[in-house]
């Protein structure tokens, strides 16, 4: 069986910028026969993620994330539905989900890495479980509650970098609903400043590539920041510590920001922004939704009861084609999307 598959053509070096050639597709060969266990799936969407910039490095920075070979197949997270089944736990027609999905048209898969899911369980919405209601949610709900620290009826503030995103829009959701009485985020340009308000119900949103975030941040929440979301770092993560109070939460979800530079991660803060940290005792640990998988599926349902009673607001930007992945990797890199980037091979 003839298939497409988008593999790594080259890196972009430690501290470059990706760019769409870094992919490309090419044709293979799928056996005709799976064996006892496996599951041979046809591929209908596929996730784009800023932690991928990683896996293009000869090492990824992260032990629990492996480095993406030259000349061989990318993957991520995925969802497809089944056309033949050698697995009791899996039928044809099911539609399975896996984090570790490889960018190709059909696979032959080990059931024991898949999940079924119920695509009734967000309407329909099949790519809601590779982001509000996957991994991008689970991101967002789990270091909310575990790192976080909001607490119903506590008048908390929370602030959002990256609140366009896959991750920020969600958590800036979920940040209202868990209790937080304020919700600000910051993003790139006045249109996705205008959704995150009128269509996410952010209190207010900041666009650091006009305004002078500090600033802002001072007239917005002029009794200081008590959980701040960090989806980017860098110098607005600096701005935003500055301004927050003491004993807070910093939720250390991602630094897009940081990406392409040869630092270690997390990032080491400036000396003076350090210093403001620990004098004020605010909290900035490593948060890894890996390490809550117990709470999963107790997360996940309440992820799709907020998603069908519209209390959390989805936004997805979806490019066709398996071709369009390096494309789609490369705008999302760039800032240039809103809410999760989603892949669609087939329907």
């Amino acid at each position: 069986m003839i298939i497409q598959r988008v593999v790594l053509n080259s890196r972009p070096g430690i501290n470059g910028v990706p760019v769409a050639d870094n992919f490309r597709m090419e044709e293979a060969t799928l056996p005709d026969n799976i064996a006892e266990g496996q599951v041979r799936v046809r591929t209908l969407y596929l996730s784009v993620d800023p932690y991928m910039r990683c896996r293009m490095n000869e090492e990824s920075g992260a032990a629990y994330l492996q480095s993406w070979k030259l000349s061989e197949v990318a993957d991520g997270g995925g969802i497809g539905s089944v056309e033949e089944s050698k697995d009791v736990n899996f039928a044809v027609g099911d539609f399975v989900t896996s984090f570790n999905w490889p960018w190709q048209t059909k696979a032959i898969l080990d059931g024991k890495q898949l999940e079924k899911i119920d695509p009734q369980l967000v309407d329909g919405h099949l790519s809601y479980f590779l982001g509000a209601a996957g991994l991008t949610g689970l991101t967002s709900l789990l270091g909310i509650r575990e790192a976080g620290q909001v607490s119903p009826g506590a008048n908390q503030t929370m602030v959002v970098s990256g609140a366009a995103g896959a991750c920020g829009s969600i958590a800036g959701q979920i940040g209202f609903l868990e209790g937080c009485s304020k919700v600000v985020g910051i993003c790139g340009t006045d249109e996705k400043c205008s959704i995150l308000v009128s269509e996410m119900k952010f209190t207010a949103a900041i666009n650091y590539k006009k305004e002078n975030v500090a600033q802002r941040l001072h007239e917005l929440c002029p009794a200081g920041v008590d959980v701040y979301f960090d989806n980017v770092g860098g110098d607005i993560s600096d701005a935003v510590i500055g301004q927050m109070n003491p004993n807070s939460h910093i939720i250390l979800c991602g630094q897009i920001s940081q990406y392409n530079k040869n630092v270690p991660y997390p990032p080491p803060l400036p000396p003076a922004i350090e210093e403001i940290r620990k004098a004020k005792n605010i909290t900035r640990e490593r948060f890894l939704v890996l390490n809550y998988m117990d709470k999963y599926a107790a997360s996940t349902m309440q992820l799709c009861q907020w998603i069908k009673e519209g209390k959390l607001k989805v936004k997805e930007t979806v490019v066709e084609g398996l071709e369009n992945i390096g494309v789609a990797f490369q705008s999302m890199m760039s800032g240039g999307n809103t809410g999760k980037q989603i892949v669609l091979v087939s329907k």
